[in-house]
């Protein structure tokens, strides 16, 4: 196993931190948006220009945050969910992992405007499912919105093997989903046989629909 996946996990489920609150029949999402170099390349947009994939993810993303938010309001079934964006090497939590307060999340959308620096994919997978290990929740799930391969530590799918042995240690099973944006579908090829949803998508329309997708059919449709 990575040292850094080591450390990430038995940091989150050994260390000192204060648990969060357990809520009967509630979910845990880490979703994982791409803020590498590569984002600030060109992609249609829903009227159809052009314009940086950045903008285009940023308001996918802010359509998620009002689709979690009118489904915990209706549902009355609890929500958390953290925001981890790459930093380094590894992944940076933009928003820590806790219960589900949609303006956190647009607050970093209307600040974050230069995306830069590689695509420590692995390492942030890791750091996001430390911390949905240790939040009480029913079920956890991982999505993942990138257009491009990781290029700096662990794979991937390396990542998710080596987690693969906490997981079944703690008896708390994730479930993870890949949206390809611009980038083809079989770079992920190896997280898919390995369980992962993976779809893709070439310009904002399509974005919107697979993560739509993703999110009423496999990550709010098991909680129904």
């Amino acid at each position: 196993m990575q040292r850094v996946t080591l450390l990430i996990i038995f940091g989150v489920l050994f260390g000192g931190f204060a648990p969060l609150r357990a809520e009967e029949s509630s979910i845990g999402i880490a979703i994982i948006f791409d803020t590498s170099g590569s984002m600030n390349g060109m992609v249609k947009a829903a009227e159809g220009k052009m314009e940086p994939k950045y903008q285009i993810g940023k308001r996918a993303l802010e359509k998620v945050i009002h689709q979690l938010n009118d489904y915990q309001k209706s549902s009355g079934k609890k929500l958390i969910v953290g925001l981890y964006v790459f930093k380094g090497k590894g992944g940076d939590a933009a928003v820590p992992m806790s219960d589900f307060n949609p303006e956190k999340f647009l607050d970093w959308m209307g600040k974050f405007s230069t995306p830069t620096g590689a695509t420590p994919l692995g390492n942030t997978m890791a750091s996001a499912v430390g911390d949905l290990l240790y939040a009480k929740v029913d079920a956890r799930h991982v999505l993942v919105v990138t257009d491009g391969e990781n290029t700096v530590g662990p794979s991937p799918e390396v990542s998710i093997k080596d987690l693969y042995y906490v997981i079944e240690k703690t008896g708390k099973p994730v479930e993870y989903h890949f949206i390809a944006f611009d980038v083809s579908a079989s770079v992920f090829a190896p997280v898919k046989k390995l369980g992962a949803t993976l779809v893709s998508a070439s310009n904002e329309t399509q974005l919107q629909d697979k993560l739509t997708f993703i999110l009423e059919e496999k990550i709010l449709l098991e909680q129904e």
